[in-house]
Protein backbone atom coordinates (compact mmCIF):
# COMPACT_ATOMS: atom_id res chain seq x y z
CA UNK A 1 0.00 0.00 0.00
CA UNK A 2 1.23 3.05 -0.77
CA UNK A 3 1.89 6.06 1.63
CA UNK A 4 -0.30 8.72 2.31
CA UNK A 5 1.01 12.02 1.01
CA UNK A 6 2.28 13.92 3.89
CA UNK A 7 0.51 17.36 4.47
CA UNK A 8 1.53 20.69 5.27
CA UNK A 9 2.29 21.85 8.45
CA UNK A 10 1.24 25.62 6.88
CA UNK A 11 -2.17 26.94 8.11
CA UNK A 12 -4.12 29.35 6.48
CA UNK A 13 -5.88 32.22 8.29
CA UNK A 14 -8.57 32.12 5.09
CA UNK A 15 -11.51 30.00 4.05
CA UNK A 16 -11.28 29.02 0.41
CA UNK A 17 -14.68 27.77 -0.06
CA UNK A 18 -16.12 31.04 1.69
CA UNK A 19 -17.83 33.64 -0.73
CA UNK A 20 -16.97 37.33 -0.51
CA UNK A 21 -13.42 38.53 0.03
CA UNK A 22 -10.68 37.28 2.94
CA UNK A 23 -6.97 38.75 3.30
CA UNK A 24 -4.93 37.04 6.10
CA UNK A 25 -1.66 35.57 6.09
CA UNK A 26 -0.76 31.28 5.79
CA UNK A 27 1.35 30.96 9.02
CA UNK A 28 4.49 29.01 8.28
CA UNK A 29 5.62 28.11 12.52
CA UNK A 30 9.33 29.08 12.47
CA UNK A 31 10.94 29.24 15.73
CA UNK A 32 14.00 31.54 16.44
CA UNK A 33 16.00 32.49 19.21
CA UNK A 34 14.09 36.19 18.98
CA UNK A 35 10.54 34.60 18.57
CA UNK A 36 10.46 30.87 19.81
CA UNK A 37 6.66 29.78 19.07
CA UNK A 38 6.26 32.47 16.28
CA UNK A 39 5.27 32.19 12.68
CA UNK A 40 6.41 33.72 9.08
CA UNK A 41 3.16 35.55 7.78
CA UNK A 42 2.56 35.12 3.96
CA UNK A 43 -0.07 37.28 2.74
CA UNK A 44 -2.52 35.48 1.02
CA UNK A 45 -6.01 36.88 -0.53
CA UNK A 46 -9.14 35.16 -1.76
CA UNK A 47 -12.19 36.72 -3.40
CA UNK A 48 -15.11 34.32 -4.22
CA UNK A 49 -18.08 34.26 -5.78
CA UNK A 50 -20.24 30.95 -5.95
CA UNK A 51 -19.23 28.54 -9.14
CA UNK A 52 -17.02 28.94 -11.50
CA UNK A 53 -12.95 28.99 -12.54
CA UNK A 54 -10.43 29.35 -10.18
CA UNK A 55 -6.97 31.88 -11.33
CA UNK A 56 -4.49 31.64 -8.58
CA UNK A 57 -1.76 34.13 -9.25
CA UNK A 58 1.57 34.47 -7.30
CA UNK A 59 4.48 36.99 -7.23
CA UNK A 60 7.97 37.27 -5.01
CA UNK A 61 8.79 33.76 -6.07
CA UNK A 62 11.97 35.60 -6.52
CA UNK A 63 12.09 38.29 -4.05
CA UNK A 64 13.90 41.44 -6.06
CA UNK A 65 11.40 40.61 -8.71
CA UNK A 66 8.66 43.91 -7.57
CA UNK A 67 6.43 44.42 -10.87
CA UNK A 68 4.60 41.52 -10.13
CA UNK A 69 4.53 42.38 -6.37
CA UNK A 70 2.83 45.39 -7.40
CA UNK A 71 0.28 44.42 -9.71
CA UNK A 72 -0.87 41.92 -7.90
CA UNK A 73 -1.06 43.58 -4.52
CA UNK A 74 -3.02 46.75 -7.14
CA UNK A 75 -5.29 43.78 -7.81
CA UNK A 76 -6.11 42.48 -4.33
CA UNK A 77 -7.29 45.57 -3.04
CA UNK A 78 -9.41 46.51 -6.93
CA UNK A 79 -11.03 43.06 -7.37
CA UNK A 80 -14.86 43.42 -5.85
CA UNK A 81 -16.58 39.93 -4.80
CA UNK A 82 -20.15 41.05 -6.37
CA UNK A 83 -18.04 41.47 -10.08
CA UNK A 84 -16.56 37.85 -10.39
CA UNK A 85 -17.95 34.53 -10.85
CA UNK A 86 -15.39 32.10 -9.55
CA UNK A 87 -12.44 32.10 -7.61
CA UNK A 88 -8.97 34.26 -7.10
CA UNK A 89 -6.87 33.52 -5.08
CA UNK A 90 -3.73 35.90 -4.76
CA UNK A 91 0.10 35.35 -3.51
CA UNK A 92 2.11 38.90 -3.38
CA UNK A 93 4.68 37.12 -1.54
CA UNK A 94 5.62 33.76 -2.22
CA UNK A 95 8.45 33.61 -1.22
CA UNK A 96 8.02 35.44 1.82
CA UNK A 97 11.28 36.04 3.72
CA UNK A 98 13.46 36.48 0.61
CA UNK A 99 10.87 39.53 -0.78
CA UNK A 100 10.77 40.78 2.59
CA UNK A 101 14.63 41.93 2.36
CA UNK A 102 14.68 41.81 -1.40
CA UNK A 103 16.30 38.97 -2.21
CA UNK A 104 16.60 36.36 -5.01
CA UNK A 105 16.66 33.32 -2.18
CA UNK A 106 15.52 32.96 0.99
CA UNK A 107 17.83 35.06 3.96
CA UNK A 108 16.69 31.88 6.04
CA UNK A 109 18.02 28.67 3.76
CA UNK A 110 20.00 30.59 1.01
CA UNK A 111 16.96 27.71 -0.92
CA UNK A 112 15.63 29.63 -4.39
CA UNK A 113 12.09 28.41 -4.31
CA UNK A 114 11.25 28.52 -7.86
CA UNK A 115 13.92 25.23 -7.72
CA UNK A 116 12.85 23.04 -5.59
CA UNK A 117 9.11 22.34 -6.42
CA UNK A 118 7.41 20.06 -5.22
CA UNK A 119 8.71 20.56 -2.13
CA UNK A 120 9.10 19.25 1.35
CA UNK A 121 6.68 19.22 4.44
CA UNK A 122 9.23 18.11 7.14
CA UNK A 123 11.90 20.45 5.07
CA UNK A 124 14.06 23.82 5.80
CA UNK A 125 11.45 26.92 5.79
CA UNK A 126 11.22 27.41 1.50
CA UNK A 127 10.82 23.79 1.00
CA UNK A 128 7.19 24.36 3.33
CA UNK A 129 6.62 27.20 1.29
CA UNK A 130 7.22 25.23 -2.32
CA UNK A 131 5.08 22.08 -0.79
CA UNK A 132 2.34 24.24 0.25
CA UNK A 133 1.55 26.33 -2.99
CA UNK A 134 2.38 22.63 -4.71
CA UNK A 135 -0.43 20.26 -2.82
CA UNK A 136 -2.54 22.94 -1.52
CA UNK A 137 -2.56 25.98 -3.59
CA UNK A 138 -2.25 24.70 -7.19
CA UNK A 139 -5.11 21.89 -6.70
CA UNK A 140 -7.49 24.41 -6.69
CA UNK A 141 -7.03 26.14 -9.35
CA UNK A 142 -7.43 25.99 -13.13
CA UNK A 143 -5.30 28.54 -14.02
CA UNK A 144 -2.20 29.57 -12.37
CA UNK A 145 0.34 32.38 -13.15
CA UNK A 146 3.65 32.73 -11.57
CA UNK A 147 4.71 36.52 -12.20
CA UNK A 148 8.50 37.17 -12.54
CA UNK A 149 10.80 39.74 -14.02
CA UNK A 150 14.77 40.11 -13.96
CA UNK A 151 15.33 41.29 -10.41
CA UNK A 152 18.52 42.66 -9.49
CA UNK A 153 20.86 41.39 -11.92
CA UNK A 154 18.90 40.98 -14.83
CA UNK A 155 16.37 43.16 -17.14
CA UNK A 156 14.25 42.05 -19.63
CA UNK A 157 12.03 43.08 -22.50
CA UNK A 158 8.40 42.69 -20.67
CA UNK A 159 6.83 39.69 -21.82
CA UNK A 160 4.88 36.62 -20.79
CA UNK A 161 6.12 33.49 -21.33
CA UNK A 162 4.74 29.62 -21.03
CA UNK A 163 6.68 25.82 -21.16
CA UNK A 164 4.85 23.98 -24.05
CA UNK A 165 2.36 21.44 -22.66
CA UNK A 166 2.81 18.06 -24.48
CA UNK A 167 -0.73 17.76 -24.16
CA UNK A 168 -1.76 19.67 -27.97
CA UNK A 169 -5.79 20.47 -26.13
CA UNK A 170 -3.86 22.67 -22.74
CA UNK A 171 -1.17 24.12 -25.31
CA UNK A 172 -4.23 25.60 -26.99
CA UNK A 173 -5.35 27.07 -23.76
CA UNK A 174 -2.09 28.15 -22.61
CA UNK A 175 -1.91 29.82 -26.42
CA UNK A 176 -5.42 31.45 -26.07
CA UNK A 177 -4.76 32.64 -21.93
CA UNK A 178 -1.42 34.42 -23.54
CA UNK A 179 -2.92 36.17 -26.22
CA UNK A 180 -6.11 37.28 -23.49
CA UNK A 181 -3.34 38.69 -21.40
CA UNK A 182 -1.51 40.42 -24.20
CA UNK A 183 2.07 41.37 -23.48
CA UNK A 184 4.07 42.78 -26.69
CA UNK A 185 6.02 39.44 -26.81
CA UNK A 186 5.69 35.92 -25.57
CA UNK A 187 8.20 33.18 -25.78
CA UNK A 188 7.29 29.58 -25.07
CA UNK A 189 10.06 27.94 -22.99
CA UNK A 190 11.80 24.88 -24.15
CA UNK A 191 14.11 24.34 -20.87
CA UNK A 192 17.21 25.82 -23.65
CA UNK A 193 19.17 27.23 -20.03
CA UNK A 194 19.21 24.38 -18.19
CA UNK A 195 17.54 25.49 -15.34
CA UNK A 196 14.51 25.41 -13.81
CA UNK A 197 13.27 21.82 -15.07
CA UNK A 198 10.61 20.16 -13.14
CA UNK A 199 11.09 21.79 -10.14
CA UNK A 200 9.28 25.25 -10.60
CA UNK A 201 6.31 26.64 -9.84
CA UNK A 202 4.94 26.44 -13.07
CA UNK A 203 6.07 22.80 -13.25
CA UNK A 204 3.36 21.70 -10.35
CA UNK A 205 0.75 23.60 -12.21
CA UNK A 206 1.53 21.76 -15.71
CA UNK A 207 2.03 18.16 -13.56
CA UNK A 208 -2.05 19.11 -12.62
CA UNK A 209 -2.70 19.87 -16.13
CA UNK A 210 -3.36 23.51 -14.85
CA UNK A 211 -3.33 26.28 -17.41
CA UNK A 212 0.57 27.53 -16.61
CA UNK A 213 1.57 30.97 -17.55
CA UNK A 214 4.45 33.07 -16.02
CA UNK A 215 6.13 36.37 -17.20
CA UNK A 216 9.52 38.40 -17.30
CA UNK A 217 8.68 42.43 -16.72
CA UNK A 218 11.10 43.94 -16.59
CA UNK A 219 13.87 44.11 -13.63
CA UNK A 220 17.16 45.77 -12.36
CA UNK A 221 15.31 45.64 -8.41
CA UNK A 222 13.39 48.30 -9.72
CA UNK A 223 9.62 48.80 -10.98
CA UNK A 224 9.77 49.21 -14.55
CA UNK A 225 6.58 50.86 -15.50
CA UNK A 226 5.98 49.25 -18.45
CA UNK A 227 6.12 45.59 -17.13
CA UNK A 228 3.59 46.89 -14.68
CA UNK A 229 1.16 48.18 -17.26
CA UNK A 230 1.40 45.18 -19.17
CA UNK A 231 0.82 42.58 -15.83
CA UNK A 232 -2.12 45.03 -14.96
CA UNK A 233 -4.24 44.91 -18.10
CA UNK A 234 -3.06 41.01 -18.54
CA UNK A 235 -3.99 39.74 -15.23
CA UNK A 236 -7.68 41.64 -15.61
CA UNK A 237 -8.25 40.05 -19.31
CA UNK A 238 -7.06 36.87 -18.01
CA UNK A 239 -9.69 36.97 -15.57
CA UNK A 240 -12.12 38.32 -18.61
CA UNK A 241 -11.25 35.31 -20.80
CA UNK A 242 -11.67 32.63 -17.79
CA UNK A 243 -14.84 34.32 -17.03
CA UNK A 244 -14.43 35.57 -13.62
CA UNK A 245 -14.43 38.72 -14.40
CA UNK A 246 -17.33 40.27 -16.82
CA UNK A 247 -16.50 41.33 -20.56
CA UNK A 248 -16.75 44.71 -19.61
CA UNK A 249 -13.39 45.03 -18.24
CA UNK A 250 -11.89 43.83 -20.98
CA UNK A 251 -8.81 46.05 -22.40
CA UNK A 252 -7.81 45.30 -25.68
CA UNK A 253 -3.83 45.19 -26.16
CA UNK A 254 -2.05 47.85 -28.39
CA UNK A 255 -1.06 44.92 -30.78
CA UNK A 256 -1.18 41.03 -30.90
CA UNK A 257 1.36 39.10 -29.16
CA UNK A 258 4.43 38.28 -31.06
CA UNK A 259 5.46 34.56 -30.31
CA UNK A 260 9.33 33.73 -29.59
CA UNK A 261 11.30 31.04 -28.66
CA UNK A 262 14.68 30.40 -27.10
CA UNK A 263 16.27 27.89 -29.26
CA UNK A 264 19.49 26.16 -27.23
CA UNK A 265 22.49 27.43 -25.14
CA UNK A 266 24.04 29.06 -28.24
CA UNK A 267 21.20 32.29 -27.60
CA UNK A 268 22.75 32.99 -24.13
CA UNK A 269 26.29 35.06 -23.95
CA UNK A 270 27.90 34.00 -20.61
CA UNK A 271 30.77 36.31 -19.31
CA UNK A 272 34.33 34.48 -19.90
CA UNK A 273 36.62 36.12 -17.54
CA UNK A 274 36.15 37.80 -14.61
CA UNK A 275 36.10 41.82 -15.13
CA UNK A 276 33.95 44.99 -16.00
CA UNK A 277 31.02 44.33 -18.55
CA UNK A 278 30.22 46.78 -21.39
CA UNK A 279 27.39 46.09 -23.46
CA UNK A 280 27.67 46.34 -26.84
CA UNK A 281 23.96 46.05 -27.75
CA UNK A 282 20.79 47.28 -26.01
CA UNK A 283 17.22 45.23 -24.76
CA UNK A 284 15.05 44.84 -27.89
CA UNK A 285 18.03 44.97 -30.69
CA UNK A 286 18.06 42.70 -33.30
CA UNK A 287 21.32 41.30 -34.03
CA UNK A 288 23.00 38.43 -36.36
CA UNK A 289 25.36 35.95 -35.65
CA UNK A 290 28.74 37.01 -34.77
CA UNK A 291 27.63 40.49 -33.85
CA UNK A 292 29.84 42.29 -31.17
CA UNK A 293 27.49 41.56 -27.63
CA UNK A 294 30.12 42.88 -25.20
CA UNK A 295 33.57 43.99 -23.68
CA UNK A 296 34.82 42.16 -20.30
CA UNK A 297 37.18 45.19 -19.56
CA UNK A 298 40.25 43.96 -16.62
CA UNK A 299 40.42 47.31 -14.57
CA UNK A 300 43.08 45.24 -12.02
CA UNK A 301 45.36 45.17 -14.94
CA UNK A 302 44.38 48.30 -17.29
CA UNK A 303 47.61 47.17 -19.59
CA UNK A 304 45.74 44.07 -20.84
CA UNK A 305 43.34 44.38 -23.81
CA UNK A 306 39.92 43.67 -22.78
CA UNK A 307 37.40 40.24 -24.20
CA UNK A 308 35.25 40.67 -26.79
CA UNK A 309 32.33 38.54 -27.21
CA UNK A 310 30.07 37.92 -30.34
CA UNK A 311 26.26 36.92 -30.52
CA UNK A 312 26.65 32.85 -31.44
CA UNK A 313 22.84 33.18 -32.75
CA UNK A 314 20.76 35.99 -34.52
CA UNK A 315 17.32 37.30 -32.62
CA UNK A 316 16.26 39.58 -30.29
CA UNK A 317 17.89 40.55 -27.18
CA UNK A 318 15.28 39.98 -24.61
CA UNK A 319 17.65 40.38 -20.88
CA UNK A 320 20.58 41.95 -20.10
CA UNK A 321 22.79 41.58 -16.94
CA UNK A 322 22.22 44.71 -14.68
CA UNK A 323 25.87 45.16 -12.69
CA UNK A 324 28.74 46.05 -14.60
CA UNK A 325 30.60 43.62 -12.54
CA UNK A 326 30.99 40.29 -13.60
CA UNK A 327 32.44 36.90 -13.01
CA UNK A 328 33.19 33.82 -15.13
CA UNK A 329 29.63 31.73 -15.99
CA UNK A 330 27.49 35.18 -15.26
CA UNK A 331 24.41 35.45 -18.24
CA UNK A 332 25.33 38.46 -20.23
CA UNK A 333 22.37 38.29 -22.43
CA UNK A 334 20.14 35.92 -24.16
CA UNK A 335 18.51 35.87 -27.78
CA UNK A 336 14.99 34.88 -28.80
CA UNK A 337 13.61 34.30 -32.22
CA UNK A 338 10.18 34.45 -33.72
CA UNK A 339 8.19 31.38 -33.78
CA UNK A 340 5.37 30.11 -35.74
CA UNK A 341 2.63 29.19 -33.61
CA UNK A 342 -0.95 27.86 -35.79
Amino acid sequence: MADAPRKSRLVSEVDFNKDGKQTGFIRLFHSTHDSAYGFLPIPIVVVKNGEGPTALFTSGNHGDEYEGQVALTNLAKSLDPVRIKGRVIILTMANYPAALVGRRVSPIDDLHLNRIFPGDPDGTVTRQIAHYIDSELIPLADFVMDLHSGGSSLNYVPCALATQSNDPALFQKQLAALRAFGAPFTYIQGGAQGQGGNQTLGSGAERRGKIALGSELGGCGTVNPAGLAIAERGVRNVLVHLGILPTSDWVEPPSPTRFLDVRGQDYYVYAPENGVFEPLVQLGDTVAIGTPAARIHFTETPWLPPVEIAFKAAGIVMCQRIPARTKRGDCLFHLASDLKIT
